[in-house]
């Protein structure tokens, strides 16, 4: 076990107010590609090349919406999907008391499914989906079943994923919890996000705690600000580390 897990272990043991901040590199672990990764889709029925992020766009989603659920339901939903071990140790830091919020730039619902209580989605989530004329709610499985373009069983108006789509603004809401526990928090972690998708990523600058923790893969541009750095499977160090913290 290195040293970095050690170190984790011993911080994670000796605070009760610890936030987590999150992206797809968590995900990723659940078998959950990271869609950005694509370098782009050549529509044949439009005969146009799209980005990822083109096809996620409020643009995209008004212009051709039958060709948004295409990629959406494709890319974005992944029903069989399972938390992994970080979302578990997550979810237990949370019931010891320890973990106060979770804030994600993830839309897959994966920390609830874990039992985290307190999760702000700062880009929504797939499992809730609303009719854009009555308010009527669906989840995922009416969205995954439907063909073309899906539609209120009440109202016939067009039904629109609970998405921050690009183009759209964040919730205000959600980013003044997230900011309000970032900067109340005593141990920020941050893991699984290259922290280059904004505003989400600025939000880490109102930390004012004594412990930043970076967990991801790869190098970050907030690596040289934090406390400890670990480079490696974020599931594999929360394991280790809780295994190391609750061990007598």
């Amino acid at each position: 076990m290195s040293e970095e897990i050690k170190e984790l272990a011993q911080i994670l043991k000796g605070s009760d107010n610890i936030v987590f901040f999150g992206g797809a590199g968590v995900s990723t672990e659940s078998n959950i590609p990271d869609f950005r990764s694509s370098n782009g889709l050549w529509n044949e029925k439009l005969k146009i090349n799209f980005t990822p992020e083109q096809l996620v766009s409020h643009t995209f989603f008004v212009r051709y919406p039958e060709e948004f659920f295409e990629f959406y339901k494709d890319k974005l939903i992944y029903p069989e999907a399972e938390p992994n071990d970080a979302h578990k140790v997550l979810a237990k830091l949370e019931e010891m008391g320890k973990l106060k919020a979770i804030v994600t730039q993830n839309i897959d619902g994966l920390h609830q499914a874990a039992g985290s209580k307190t999760v702000y989605e700062l880009h929504g989530s797939v499992l809730r989906n609303y009719c854009m004329k009555c308010g009527e709610f669906y989840d995922e499985k009416y969205i995954l079943k439907s063909e073309g373009i899906p539609v209120c069983s009440k109202c016939g108006g067009r039904v629109k994923p609970d998405v921050v789509l690009y183009e759209e603004g964040l919730d205000q809401d959600i980013i003044n919890n997230s900011v309000n526990a970032i900067a109340r928090a005593d141990v920020l972690i941050i893991g699984g996000t290259s922290l280059v998708v904004y505003p989400a990523a600025g939000l880490i600058d109102y930390f004012r705690g004594s412990k930043l923790i970076l967990i991801n893969k790869s190098e970050t541009s907030a690596d040289r600000r934090a406390d400890l750095v670990i480079h490696d499977s974020i599931g594999k160090v929360f394991k280790e580390a809780f295994e190391l913290m609750t061990k007598d």
